[in-house]
């Protein structure tokens, strides 16, 4: 018997020396991820677990894989943790079918979808009544999906834009109010470029305020400290000092967010 499988904490590993693909064990479990060039220029790698139960490591083009490993095994109990949690949140979800009958969330809260079909109506959603209304001409459910998504987007630009002048306040040491885009993102709730402007995906928008709250922060932060260092974290911690607690919050909706 393998003795990964008898210790929790002992790792070892498996992989092609420079592939794509790098993977090792955990416990009882062949964790694989791709490896994948880094856009940052601060040359750190980094891990992202997603909601898919894919995980990536950016690592710049010149590290080796043996030194991309070591650093993936160093988050090899978040790693499977992560994972744990990501596949609990999968086993709950139901595919999508666009029919009236389904939930669906937004601002954090479920909404009943209701479909109707109206030939002489242009396509569109109205939120009613703790329903989500949604017209359209003929149904299929990529008819439906198209309008919700558009709607979602229409929401969560006044969302977002009414959210972000709210915690300015807190953030002092933004000077200027930041140029805001919405663009949809696979793996990603929000960025910062290196110039100021904030990114957030508009998925976000199905989420609680707080934690719409938590990522505009969180992006508002790095515009004073560009990478995730102990000064980062002090300053999070004084603009939202319960970021934690709504980060978990909005990593445990992740899966029903971006899956459904």
């Amino acid at each position: 018997m393998n003795v990964a499988i008898r210790f929790v904490n002992q790792v070892t590993e498996k992989h092609q020396p420079y592939g794509d693909k790098l993977s090792f064990y955990y416990a009882d479990e062949l964790i694989e991820f791709d490896r994948v060039a880094a856009k940052s220029p601060d040359r750190k790698i980094k891990i992202k677990v997603l909601p898919d139960c894919s995980v990536k490591v950016a690592a710049p083009v010149d590290s080796s894989d043996d030194d991309v490993l070591r650093a993936a095994k160093k988050r090899a109990r978040w790693i499977y943790q992560q994972l744990r949690e990501f596949r609990k949140q999968l086993t709950h979800i139901t595919p999508r079918r666009y029919v009236s009958g389904e939930s669906h969330y937004y601002l954090g809260k479920q909404y009943v979808l209701k479909v109707l079909i109206k030939p002489d109506q242009a396509a569109g959603v109205k939120l009613l009544r703790g329903q989500l209304e949604v017209n359209v001409r003929e149904y299929t459910a990529e008819r439906v999906k198209a309008a919700l998504k558009g709607w979602y987007k229409v929401r969560a630009k006044d969302v977002f834009h009414k959210r972000l002048d709210a915690v300015l306040e807190q953030a002092l040491w933004v000077d200027k109010r930041p140029p805001l885009r919405i663009l949809t993102m696979q793996t990603q709730w929000g960025s910062c470029s290196p110039n100021g402007r904030i990114t957030l995906n508009p998925l976000l928008v199905k989420a609680p305020r707080e934690c719409i709250d938590y990522v505009i922060l969180h992006e508002l932060c790095h515009i004073a400290e560009h990478n995730h260092s102990e000064r980062f974290y002090r300053l999070m911690g004084r603009v939202m000092p319960d970021w934690e607690r709504v980060k978990n919050q909005l990593d445990q909706m992740a899966g029903r967010i971006f899956n459904g």
